[in-house]
């Protein structure tokens, strides 16, 4: 009899364990995983654009970064660099000339084939983000597939610099609230945009005024700027833009000095 009610003890005992387990394996899948397009309506006389109320929603509930205090003109300059078009160095020495702090979002391929320019953004005080080792469309790609993309390059930048990456951007401004769960998982807060133009398409050169004019006339308050690297117009325009952005009583601050 002892025997028997031990026996049931087990049994019912087991039945409990994988009941947990399908429920913690449920809870982890029923996030939504609709794709998310980032995107925005820009405002009128540097007035803060509109976010798109979906994404921005997901955004903000796990406390990522997308536009700032509509009170403070501060701007946050971000730059995409999917691979080294031979501009990023120009870009790093205006940074300098200018006394601005920016963040770079770097992918797998970035960083193994420009080491060099890599370090340099760390030494000059920049912020180095995470962006993928591979550039894929994360909602496509499981909860172990997201991991890896992410802390692949997390762990290879520590073992080469040392340095601890914290801030994440999204491949093509493409998420899922199943993504962005799973980035907060890995410690990491993700940083979108408010303000970008065409500069990624390198069919698209030497439109230096136009780019010029789309950034300046869309400055903002608690602006999230992204600029890509791959742009020899953005490396040849950046330093009028700063110069213009400061007369007009704007600060340059980096995402570690993010105000809500």
């Amino acid at each position: 009899m002892k025997e028997k009610i031990i026996s049931h003890l087990l049994a019912f005992s087991l039945l409990m364990i994988c009941i947990l387990q399908f429920s913690l394996y449920s809870n982890a899948n029923t996030l939504d995983n609709k794709l998310l397009a980032w995107g925005f309506k820009r405002g009128e006389n540097h007035e803060q654009p509109n976010l798109d109320a979906n994404s921005n929603k997901v955004i903000q509930e796990y406390n990522g970064i997308s536009m700032g205090n509509k009170d403070s003109k501060k701007i946050y300059l971000t730059f995409d660099c999917g691979y080294e078009a031979g501009y990023t160095e120009k870009i790093l020495d205006v940074l300098e000339e200018n006394d601005v702090k920016a963040s770079f979002f770097i992918t797998g391929h970035y960083l193994n084939s420009a080491t060099d320019i890599v370090k340099r953004m760390i030494e000059d005080g920049h912020i180095v983000g995470n962006h993928t080792v591979n550039h894929k469309c994360l909602p496509n790609i499981s909860d172990e597939e997201i991991e890896k993309e992410i802390m692949v390059l997390h762990n290879s930048m520590y073992e080469k610099f040392g340095y601890e990456m914290k801030y994440f951007r999204p491949p093509k401004g493409e998420f899922s609230k199943r993504v962005i769960d799973k980035v907060s998982k890995l410690n990491y807060i993700s940083v979108l945009w408010s303000s970008a133009y065409d500069d990624w398409d390198t069919e698209k050169q030497n439109r230096e005024e136009y780019g010029k004019k789309k950034i300046l006339e869309n400055l903002h308050n608690g602006e999230v700027l992204l600029l890509h690297a791959t742009s020899k117009d953005n490396s040849n325009i950046l330093g009028d833009v700063i110069k213009e952005a400061k007369n007009m009583g704007y600060e340059f601050k980096n995402l570690n000095e993010f105000e809500r």
